[in-house]
């Protein structure tokens, strides 16, 4: 015989000292039925079903996660006597992961042992995920090779098919080194030797050899000018340069505005010693 039981009030049923004894409160029934809202304020809730449904279609973890602390969320599967398995979200690295892990699924962390793999469909667009089997396919499609295209300074271009390598020669005064993840390091870290030649390729550009700090350009050998030049024009800088010698006797001229707007030639020492005579 149906029974209902009614009250206009909250109605409490209470065992023992209630929520902090040690009584239960048991219903034994085929079907349990709780018609509005179910609340359950506890440390744990277990459920010893052979079948779950849901009908939310969107179940929320970790509802008061403050984020002060790294709280790793997501679904852990236990597998006995081997490790179980969870996917979830790793707040420390901020990405998903499918993992086997020692974790029980209690405290706020999972602990990976091993990757686990994710079977997923071939990709049909851009951003989906690729498999192996579509990237297999893509490289075959290609002829299962694929090559890098190297450019240098002259502008030609050098490819490198796939199980090449590129040999990048340091030589005797650039050093070169290798590292994961794809980087190379190129240093000049020795004083330049066996450089015969340095040539500015752009036209009408200076090239200068500047020292560092309060240090200075230092000729240890003949300085040879290979040419005769052309009278430069003069600016508030002093240039050096050879023509054809003349009244000085040495052939080695300089102009500087702020001394003369014409050029100047060095005197040798015997014009200056032959003008100092005929002055007397």
């Amino acid at each position: 015989m149906a029974k209902t039981l009614r009250t206009s009030g909250d109605y409490t049923i209470k065992t023992g000292t209630g929520a902090g004894g040690s009584n239960s409160v048991i219903f034994d029934s085929k079907t349990t039925r709780v018609s509005g809202d179910l609340i359950v304020d506890g440390t744990s809730t277990t459920l010893n079903t052979a079948t779950l449904t849901i009908e939310d279609p969107i179940i929320r973890l970790a509802k008061n996660n403050t984020n002060t602390v790294d709280t790793d969320s997501g679904i852990l599967i236990e597998r006995g006597v081997d490790n179980n398995a969870a996917f979830y979200w790793n707040e420390g690295e901020t990405s998903f992961k499918a993992v086997l892990t020692t974790s029980d699924g209690t405290g706020t962390s999972i602990t990976d042992t091993s990757l686990a793999n994710i079977q997923v469909l071939d990709p049909t667009a851009s951003s989906h995920a690729a498999t192996k089997n579509y990237v297999d396919t893509e490289v075959s499609a290609i002829g299962g090779a694929f090559s890098i295209n190297f450019t240098g300074d002259d502008s030609t271009t050098v490819a490198v098919a796939s199980g090449n390598t590129v040999d990048i020669a340091g030589g005797s005064n650039i050093s070169t080194a290798a590292a994961e993840p794809d980087t190379v390091t190129i240093n000049l870290n020795q004083n330049l030797t066996d450089i015969h030649s340095i040539t500015n390729s752009s036209t009408n550009a200076d090239l200068t050899l500047s020292a560092n700090s309060n240090g200075s350009v230092v000729i240890n050998d003949i300085l040879t000018f290979s040419g005769p030049a052309s009278t430069p024009s003069a600016d508030t800088v002093t240039k050096l340069y050879n023509k054809t010698p003349a009244g000085g006797g040495t052939g080695l001229y300089f102009i500087n505005s702020q001394v003369s707007a014409t050029e100047g030639e060095l005197i040798s020492k015997k014009k200056a010693t032959a003008l100092a005579i005929a002055l007397g």
